[in-house]
């Protein structure tokens, strides 16, 4: 499995909103929605996702819980 570096997790507890970015997003990069509340990030130009956006996080786990399940795939491949 390909490991990714600079990967990013924030989660802001007033909005219950994660947030997974590879680094800081940029004016090239757009938003779009895959349904159930989550938000992926892309460059315009290259396609390449740079992030994640969840909403309503605290909805998706439990305390009893130990693991989350996300509704998306990603598949990872190496830059050329």
């Amino acid at each position: 499995m390909k490991k990714i570096k600079n990967f990013q997790l924030e989660y802001d507890t007033d909005g219950d909103i994660l947030y997974l970015t590879r680094g800081k997003l940029t004016k090239d990069d757009t938003s779009e929605e895959l349904g159930d509340d989550v938000v992926i990030w892309k460059n315009k130009k290259t396609r390449e996702v740079n992030g994640f956006t969840v909403l309503n996080f605290s909805k998706r786990t439990s305390k009893k819980t130990p693991k989350l399940n996300l509704p998306f795939e990603v598949e990872l491949h190496p830059l050329i």
